[in-house]
């Protein structure tokens, strides 16, 4: 009874896998299309062909789940593909035609106007919408027209929105600074934000049509006040506490210290605090300017693999055909790009507090910052099961690959303490997944590094906290 059981459940198991391959061959090119039109901002844009794609695919996902014929869903998929194609084309276009009203949209947005202006903000977009639709359909004049009503009903919600959501949020701010005696602890503060407060209701009255001023006025006064508040309640706080000067120093040096650590450097305050932000400072502009080449040289590589595939094709049609190898490459590339998109599901599946997700070649990386242990302990505590419940979840995104257990620590203690520690917690973190969580035994291996692999800087408390962890590696099959 219970190998038929078995066999069943096995059976049924490469029955989903192979629909799930199926419907990603059929539906990969269409998701693909359609997301390039939801980056476009279609539905906006492009409204009634964006409606009609989604109509088109609805069905294709219809007959798909009712195991209806290939040929069938495939037509369907093509006409979706092209309609969401048609759409990123058309949206991209408004971006150019629309670009003062989606800016004037974008201020009432920002300004939270479908909060604080309902009926305003309700209106404009219905007459946004109508500009679109006018716009898609090849009646310019009539796009315009509407674009122009929806621009003032836009810059009347925002208005109203900023009156609503800063000037009176900051007038009891400052009132309820004033019950909190903050004029006396923090006058200099307090002063600024009435200044402030009194040049953004100038601005909105003198300048009906132009908010970018009162609305940044209103947010900085907004600031001050609550900013006054607080310093009020820090100078109050000291007042009342047996802080000594020294205590009070130390104190303020310590987010330094650990900005600092979080930058992976030791922050030696010895000569004050200048030396440090110097550096820390120019640690910053570095990695700015790094990340800003790293984005160029992508968008260059980006470009010539755009090239490179073009010439490929030319290459097939001189040649007459599509080798065997190129097939094999084409295959490779098409699983890469699937897994690129499975990472991404991994990844929203933990908060940035409970762990770090990254990818190594074609590896998973799930680095799980908030599972600890107790000093010299092995046991996974029960607080940690929803983190790990998440990690099981993540190994079913790929239900063939190999998972691998590494378990890390920091540099204090012997060699083989720490690799001994690294290992067994490994293990433990393998043996609850497997017991708690179901999670097949036969995907997972645990393997301690002790302190050899460290992410950190051992020489300070957050850099050790950081190299003691547990890394999931999830290492998918190209196929």
């Amino acid at each position: 009874m219970k190998r038929l059981l078995l066999l069943t459940i096995c059976i049924t198991m490469a029955a989903l896998a192979g629909a799930q391959d199926t419907r990603s061959q059929l539906f990969d090119e269409t998701d693909a299309a359609r997301a390039r039109a939801t980056a476009a901002d279609a539905e906006l844009l492009a409204p009634e062909t964006f409606a009609r794609a989604l109509e088109v695919y609805g069905s294709a996902e219809e007959d798909f789940a009712r195991g209806r014929g290939i040929e069938r869903i495939r037509l369907a998929l093509d006409q979706a593909t092209g309609l969401f194609t048609t759409a990123t084309e058309a949206a991209q276009s408004a971006t150019v035609t629309l670009a003062a009203l989606i800016k004037t949209r974008d201020d009432a947005t920002a300004a939270n106007a479908a909060t604080f202006a309902t009926e305003l903000w309700t209106n404009a977009e219905e007459t946004f919408d109508g500009a679109a639709r006018r716009l898609e359909s090849g009646d310019i004049r009539g796009a315009r027209s509407r674009a122009d009503e929806a621009e003032i009903l836009y810059r009347d919600a925002e208005l109203t929105a900023i009156k609503a959501q800063y000037l009176s949020q900051t007038r009891a701010l400052l009132a309820e600074a004033e019950q909190l005696r903050v004029p006396r602890y923090a006058p200099k503060t307090f002063a600024r934000a009435q200044e402030l407060l009194a040049q953004a209701e100038l601005e909105l009255n003198q300048n009906r049509y132009d908010t970018d001023l009162p609305r940044s006025l209103a947010q900085q006064a907004n600031y001050e006040a609550r900013h006054a508040i607080y310093l009020a309640e820090q100078i109050i706080g000291m007042e009342e506490s047996d802080l000594t000067q020294e205590d009070l120093i130390l104190k303020y040096e310590e987010p330094l210290t650990q900005i600092a650590a979080a930058a992976d450097k030791v922050a030696p305050l010895d000569n004050g605090t200048d030396p440090v932000v110097a550096e820390l400072v120019a640690y910053i502009e570095e990695l700015r300017e790094n990340s800003q080449q790293a984005q160029l040289d992508f968008e260059t590589s980006r470009t010539r693999i755009a090239e490179l595939d073009e010439e490929i094709r030319n290459l097939d049609a001189q040649l007459g055909g599509i080798s065997q190898e190129r097939v094999s490459l084409v295959q490779r590339l098409e699983a890469e790009a699937r897994i690129r998109d499975q990472f991404t599901t991994i990844e929203q599946i933990f908060t940035r507090d409970e762990a770090r997700v990254s990818r190594e070649d074609n590896a998973i990386v799930i680095r799980l910052v908030s599972l600890t242990f107790e000093t010299g302990s092995t046991t996974v505590a029960p607080a940690h099961r929803p983190l790990l419940e998440k990690v099981q979840q993540a190994t079913t995104v790929f239900p063939r690959a190999q998972i691998v257990i590494e378990g890390h620590t920091d540099s204090y203690g012997s060699d083989d303490t720490n690799m001994r520690l690294s290992q067994q917690r490994a293990e433990a973190v393998s043996k609850y997944l497997s017991d708690e969580l179901g999670v097949p035994a036969f995907r997972m291996s645990a393997v301690g590094y002790g302190e050899t692999r460290p992410i950190a800087n051992n020489e300070t408390a957050q850099g050790r906290e950081r190299n003691r962890r547990i890394d999931v590696r999830i290492e998918p099959q190209l196929e």
